[in-house]
């Protein structure tokens, strides 16, 4: 299990907590993922034999979001 931090741009309110936690938490081999929108990041558990960190992102800015 691997736990990474990645920062995002253009998260404000609990709706882009929710939709982007959500999208995270359905990529299989993600245990967990919570956002921060305090300090703009999302931490994500996940099992790297099943998903990179590159798949993770790619999912952030499919919802709509620039990661930094």
């Amino acid at each position: 299990m691997k736990t990474e931090k990645i920062s995002i741009e253009g998260m404000s309110c609990n709706h882009c907590k929710e939709a982007v936690e959500g999208a995270l938490n359905k990529v299989n081999g993600v245990t967990h993922a919570e956002v921060s929108l305090s300090d703009n990041s999302v931490t994500v558990s996940f099992d790297e034999s099943n998903v990179s960190v590159a798949t993770l992102k790619n999912e952030i800015e499919e919802q709509g979001y620039d990661v930094v």
